[in-house]
């Protein structure tokens, strides 16, 4: 299955940017001795403050879909996302392809986040700390806390600043493992063994989307 998250409902909704995952595998050694970004930590501090905002005010269900798809637009780069995913099939893939892609790829990720909304227990993300790999382009240190989560959990977000100056998420790793390869592995793996039919893998992610649905 390609929807890999079981943590608390927190982590599970901030990361909706996450069910879209995202860019690549960071190694440590590259940006270990970096600077901070002051900036990119009270990005990811804030985002996280207008997520808890949404789970926090109960109510409508609906409305809380709707609020939450607003977020997840203006808190992630979902077109880098969204290609990225798509590995070396991005370059091969038609405009109609990637657009009919990228609609069914948006429904998944918005079924897998909304399937968990309900499942807040109160959970908190602290910012930690963040490296700068490049300027524009950084690692920002988290954990996840309180609620029931019995000990802290390591999340760290990959965030590009934009044309626009301001950043967007476009990675997210938990306890080591970036999200981003994980999903793009499987996508890949996917139209590999389909040789390279997008229709197989819009058909996979839709019936995904439909299942998620049903438990949510």
């Amino acid at each position: 299955m390609y929807a890999r998250s079981t943590l608390p409902a927190l982590f599970a909704a901030v990361l909706a940017i996450g069910a879209p995952a995202l860019v690549a595998t960071l190694p440590t050694a590259a940006y270990a001795q970096a600077q901070r970004d002051a900036d990119a930590e009270g990005f990811v501090a804030n985002e996280a403050s207008k997520a808890l905002t949404i789970l926090n005010q109960g109510g409508n269900q609906n409305a809380m879909r709707a609020q939450f798809r607003a977020f997840v637009d203006q808190v992630a780069d979902v077109p880098r996302i969204t290609r990225f995913v798509l590995g070396k099939y991005a370059r091969t893939v038609t405009p109609q392809q990637y657009n009919d892609f990228a609609q069914v790829f948006r429904i998944y990720a918005n079924s897998v986040y909304e399937s968990r909304l309900g499942q807040y227990h109160g959970e908190k993300l602290r910012v930690t700390g963040s490296t700068v790999r490049q300027p524009g382009d950084v690692v920002v240190n988290s954990e996840i806390v309180g609620g029931e989560t019995k000990k802290p959990i390591e999340v760290k977000w990959r965030v590009i600043r934009g044309p626009d100056g301001h950043y967007r998420a476009v990675d997210v790793s938990v306890a080591g493992v970036w999200l981003a390869i994980t999903e793009q592995q499987d996508f890949v793996s996917t139209l590999d063994n389909n040789r390279g039919d997008i229709n197989a893998l819009i058909a996979q992610l839709r019936n995904q989307a439909t299942q998620q649905g049903a438990r949510g």
